[in-house]
Order: C-alpha cells, then structure tokens, then sequence
C-alpha cells in the first residue's frame, strides 16, 4: 500500500504540473485574444479568457492525461524506480493499478464537478459576448415547450410553440407577441400551426389581436387565410439556437434530452454527449494505458524520443478516432452506445495486449 500511494501521488502531482502549465499557456493565448477586439480592458479580457479556458481545458483532458502518464514513466525510468519495482518482486500491471485508479478517479471528477463549472462558464461567456454585440442563442426550452425570438427594426417578437418537427421547420400549437419599440406589447397572434419558409413564418389557422385596443377580444380576428409573418430566422440559426452540447452541465443533460424530445426535436447529439462523458474516465485510463505500454520500460534501453512520439501518437489516434465516432453517432449511422464507448474501450484493450506481450513476452 505503501508503494501504491507513493505512485499515486506522484500522478496526481504530475497531473497537477501538466495541468496548470497547459492551464496557463491557454489563458495567456485568450487574453491577448480578447485584447484584440475593441473596447475591451485588461482586466475585462482577463475575466473574459477565464470563463472561456475552462471550455478548452475539458476538451484536451485526454492529452493532458497522456502526457502526465508519460512524463511519470520517464522520471520513473530515469531514476531506476521502475527496476527497483519489479526487483521487489511486483509486476509491471500491479505497478500501473494505481495510475489506473488515479485516471478513474480524475475522470469522475471530471465529469461530476469539472463540466458543470464548464457548463456555467461557457453560458456566461456567451451572455457576455451577446452583451457585447456578438451573435446570442434566439432559441430555449422549458416545460411549457419552446421559446424564440427574433427582431427587426419595428420591434421584436417572442414565438411559443408547444412542440415541432424533428426539422424544426414546422411548429404546433404556436403563440407569437410582438413587441414595440419601446418595449411595450402591441399585438398577439395565436396559430394551430407555423412553418417556416425563407424570410418568413406562415401561420396557419390563427388569430389575431391588437393589445393597443382597450378591449382586444372585441376587435379580434379569426383569420381565414394564413397569415405571413416576416423573420431573420434561419433552419441554422435555430439549430444554433440549442447550443453545443457540451454547455449544458452533465446533471442537466437527461432532464435537457427529455425536454427537447418533448418539444419535438431530436436529442441524438446530446444523447451521444452523455454517453462519451460517462465513457470519459475509461478514455483517460486507456491514455495511461497506452503511455506505459511505450514508455514504461528502462532508460537504457534508448530510443526514448521514439517511443514518447509513438506513445503521443497513440494518443491522437485513439481521439481522433473517438471523434470520428461521435460524428457518426450523431449522423445515426451507429448507435448512440457504441459511438460513446467503443474507441476507448477498444484502446484500454489494445494497450493492455500490448503491456502483457511486453511484460510476459
């Protein structure tokens, strides 16, 4: 036990270092970022980069964590405790049990702690560049359905509708309240049913009335015909509207995923973004596993510089490969469970061949 701790805290401490310089090379790269746009002060970019980091930090965890590992094989190596190790009699994978643990463990972490504080974060990022003139979501769920707005020069206007299309082209049950310059109501229309077409909605089976009037049920119209609503709403900018996946917090996602099944849309991408965030801890143990099977082996053996490249290649496979998988999992060309765990499930086992034909020939 002795041992084990020893090992694992020489990880968590590695992790740490790597962490905290990659944490500070990125910060620095965003502030002078943020100082280019105009209007914006020192210690506002600063404020600015650190709310964004953390999004950038949780999508490079996985290299973070083989290049822990590596660089914790390689100071072992070089300091002959890896000899020392085995001549007391223990093996190479009872060695890599507590560095197995310790990924486990920070991918837990990760995953329960890590990405709601990424979550929070990115939201406030984007309200604060919505603040600042840059493009904001037109587009929220809640129980009572979805919610749009759009705008132009007479006003803006709040859409609610009760479900849609998997499209999003197409709404039920559909409420819109314009709204005034001033910001004062002046007009609601109520629909069985919109659809949205280039520059516009069409309303179907509506309703209007004029809230300028002192009694707007009086002076309602049912309307006959269907009734064309201008918009600046594209199909994109409301697919946009939903977000990345990744800025809605882990705990959120399966009330989130309901919600939007609820209103109609389809939930694939965030149900594949569930899945890969539960499959996050195995991914990072594979990284380590991968790391030890070129790296963890003595200094005089040489060819150390290969061996790293190899090992950090190894690494760039098995991600870009889980990306790979998550594309296609959203495209629904394979299910939603084997585009989550299959590439690191598939890596830890590669890499633990590839330990057992090195350890016991």
């Amino acid at each position: 036990m002795t041992l084990t701790f020893y090992i694992a805290r020489r990880f968590l401490k590695m992790f740490g270092l790597v962490f905290s310089v990659f944490a500070a090379i990125l910060l620095m790269i965003d502030v002078i970022d943020q100082l280019r746009r105009a209007g914006v002060t020192l210690g506002g970019a600063f404020y600015l980069s650190l709310l964004n980091v953390p999004e950038s930090l949780y999508q490079i965890l996985p290299l973070i964590m083989i290049l822990t590992a590596i660089a914790l094989f390689l100071g072992l190596a070089r300091s002959s405790e890896l000899v020392v190790v085995r001549a007391a009699g223990r093996s190479g994978l009872h060695f890599l049990l507590a560095p197995v643990m310790m990924a486990l463990l920070i991918g837990a972490v990760a995953v329960a702690v890590f990405n709601p504080l990424v979550a929070a974060t990115s939201k406030a990022y984007e309200r604060l560049s919505a603040q600042r003139g840059q493009a904001g979501s037109v587009l929220s769920l809640s129980e009572d359905g979805l919610w749009m707005r759009q705008g132009n020069e007479t006003g803006q206007s709040v859409i609610k509708a009760e479900r849609s299309d998997p499209s999003g082209t197409t709404l039920q049950v559909v409420t819109v309240i314009s709204f005034g310059p001033d910001g004062t109501p002046t007009g609601r229309i109520e629909a069985m049913s919109a659809e949205l077409l280039p520059g516009e909605w069409l309303l179907h089976g509506a309703k209007r009335w004029s809230l300028g009037d002192q009694n707007p049920e009086l002076t309602a119209e049912a309307m006959s015909e269907d009734i064309r609503l201008p918009t600046d709403l594209t199909l994109d900018r409301l697919r946009d509207g939903f977000g990345a996946p990744s800025a809605v917090a882990f705990w959120a996602l399966p009330s989130y995923i309901k919600a939007l099944e609820r209103a109609g849309f389809s939930a694939r991408n965030y149900q594949v973004w569930m899945q890969m965030e539960l499959a996050l801890p195995v991914l990072l143990a594979a990284m380590v596993l991968i790391a030890a099977g070129f790296t963890m082996r003595h200094a005089r053996f040489g060819k150390t510089g290969q061996m790293v490249l190899l090992a950090l290649l190894g690494g760039f496979l098995i991600f870009f490969l889980r990306n790979f998988a998550q594309v296609l999992g959203q495209n629904g060309q394979i299910p939603v469970i084997l585009a989550a765990w299959s590439p690191p499930i598939a890596a830890a086992f590669l890499a633990l061949g590839l330990l057992l034909h090195l350890e016991d020939g």
